[in-house]
């Protein structure tokens, strides 16, 4: 294994050129004047796959890799600089990296990238509270979780916020975040200290305070909650169509790949897209919002960006 401080020096080394996809429509609400592009990348589930999977790893072989992501995330900057980067949680597990640095490694290359907040996946507590609070101090972003009670949980509330508000391009954009339950999924003894609530009712709440209150442009959930289930468990799907406002849900925790953006419609709002883009970081997903003059939502365009040796040109 490559010694962390050499490749955290490299991860970001390679970002020449690349092939973007041509931008798919994914809405048009009205006719476009045009004003305003705001670009949202995200991704879910990554799972400390720092390198791209080895050989032998079948249909997976040779994607990913977080040198790879940053060139990708880099060079839509250079097109767009009116954007964030985002996260649904599920940072930690699945590699021996992970066992090494406990998650430490994954947030300073995190940082690294810039990313804007993610959430908190139910792996993020595979070391316990304390073993959260031991790493968070790497990650220079946010995290932004909505309905888990930090109040008893010793050191976990300094790091995650409720809600944000980021202001790009002008546009007001509030975020926030939803984790699944731990019942049947997370030990307790794990989790001791931190108290879940419904998804649907906080969505809610927090879709009330964020437009009405603060005045929000657009609302984004970040979610740890899956895609859809067969039961009727609640879900991103659920979510989108019980509690209108959001404009769009980042979705993480069922390694769901979606092709593109799922729309929910409203009799009475603006749709709700839903995005999950599989898991291990081997695809990074984009959606571009276009606004017009008054920062309303006017269209959207989406690419699922595949990450492979294919992705950054490194001659």
């Amino acid at each position: 294994m490559i010694d962390r401080k050499t490749f955290l020096k490299n991860v970001l080394a390679a970002g020449a050129g690349m092939s973007l996809m041509s931008l798919k429509p994914v809405t048009s609400y009205s006719r476009s004047t045009g004003m305003k592009m705001v670009t949202i990348m995200h991704t879910n589930d990554t799972h400390a796959r720092i390198d791209p999977f080895p050989s032998g790893s079948g249909e997976y072989t040779g994607l990913g890799g977080v040198t790879r992501r940053a060139a990708l995330i880099n060079k839509i900057r250079e097109k767009n600089q009116f954007n964030l980067l985002l996260d649904a949680g599920d940072t930690f597990q699945g590699t021996p990296y992970f066992n090494e640095f406990h998650g430490a490694l994954d947030f300073e290359v995190m940082s690294m990238m810039k990313y804007d907040a993610s959430t908190i996946g139910n792996h993020e507590f595979d070391n316990a509270v304390e073993g959260f609070v031991d790493v968070a101090p790497k990650a220079e972003f946010p995290f932004v979780s909505s309905n888990y009670d930090f109040t008893r949980a010793p050191g976990m509330g300094k790091f995650i916020k409720e809600q944000m508000i980021k202001y790009v391009n002008g546009v007001k954009i509030g975020i926030f975040g939803l984790g699944v339950d731990f019942k049947n999924l997370v030990l307790p003894h794990l989790h001791e200290g931190v108290v879940y609530y419904n998804p649907v009712l906080v969505a809610e709440q927090m879709v009330r305070r964020l437009r009405e209150f603060h005045g929000c442009d657009m609302v984004i959930c970040l979610s740890h909650i899956g895609y859809r289930y067969d039961d009727g468990r609640v879900s991103d799907w659920v979510v989108a169509n019980e509690v209108p406002g959001i404009d769009l849900i980042i979705g993480g925790h069922t390694h769901t790949l979606l092709e593109e953006p799922v729309v929910v419609e409203h009799s009475s709002h603006r749709p709700t897209l839903i995005s999950q883009v599989g898991h291990a970081g081997v695809v990074l997903g984009r959606i571009d919002f276009e606004f017009d003059r008054s920062n309303r939502i006017r269209r959207s365009f989406a690419v699922n960006q595949q990450i492979d040796e294919n992705a950054v040109n490194t001659a």
